[in-house]
Order: C-alpha cells, then sequence, then structure tokens
C-alpha cells in the first residue's frame, strides 16, 4: 500500500514537472508573427530570447526611452530588464503598421502586467523612440 502511494506521488509531481516544462517552452518560444514591422519584430524576438546585443542595435544612438511617461535612461533600464530576464508573455494587440503593441509582460521582481510597447522609426529603419507602461496608466 506504501509502494503504491509512493508511486502515485511520484508520477503525480512529474505530470505537473512537465505541464511547468512546457509552459516555460511556450514562453520562451512565443509567436511574434503577428508583428507585422520587421524591426520591432527583430527587437522583440531578442527582448524575448534574453539577447541584448541584438536588442540595443535596433536602435540609434541617443534613442529616447519612457516608462510611464518618465524620460530615462534606455540601456540602464533594459539592462536591468536583461538581468532578470523579463519579458512579454503574450501580445494580445499590434497595431500602427506593427509599431504600437500590448500585452501581458513579465517583469521581474515587479510581477505581471499588461503594457504597451509604441515604437518610432526613422527612415533608416532604426527606432528613434520607444516608450512603454502599464496599460492600467496609459
Amino acid at each position: 500500500m506504501k509502494l503504491a502511494l509512493i508511486i502515485l506521488i511520484i508520477s503525480t509531481f512529474g505530470a505537473f514537472a512537465s505541464k511547468a516544462q512546457n509552459a516555460n517552452k511556450n514562453q520562451l518560444t512565443m509567436n511574434t508573427e503577428k508583428i507585422s514591422n520587421t524591426t520591432v519584430k527583430s527587437a522583440i524576438e531578442a527582448l524575448q530570447s534574453n539577447n541584448k546585443d541584438a536588442f540595443y542595435s535596433h536602435f540609434t544612438e541617443g534613442a529616447v526611452f519612457s516608462d510611464d511617461g518618465n524620460e530615462l535612461d534606455l540601456k540602464k533600464f533594459f539592462d536591468n530588464a536583461f538581468n532578470h530576464k523579463e519579458k512579454f508573455i503574450s501580445i494580445d494587440k499590434v497595431e500602427n503598421q506593427g509599431k504600437d503593441i500590448t500585452g501581458k509582460f513579465y517583469a521581474g521582481q515587479w510581477g505581471t502586467f499588461e503594457v504597451f510597447f509604441n515604437f518610432k522609426i526613422n527612415p533608416e529603419g532604426k527606432i528613434e523612440r520607444l516608450d512603454i507602461g502599464q496599460i492600467s496608466k496609459r
């Protein structure tokens, strides 16, 4: 009887662990196909894969960045985000020719929020401004 109970507990734990692994895998491979702007799509994919060099390569030197309306240093802000492996959990809406994105975002120690990322792209295809924030504060 004890052996059967132990086997049941182990198999139940294994099923939960498998579901958790699949959920984490889905977050890593989130579909970005609905993002039609190639610069934005590539930047978001770099963020999703925690590749800060690729992410920063999409920005102009001196790009403007704001979080909830407060202008901040882009590199300092996102270095911290990359350190905490922050990323979108879902992309719920894409507008403005693929330059405005809303979705659920895992923000490290701060939790998960509905956010917007609004990109301004220069004629050379580089991001010259990024405004982000919580949907509730928009």
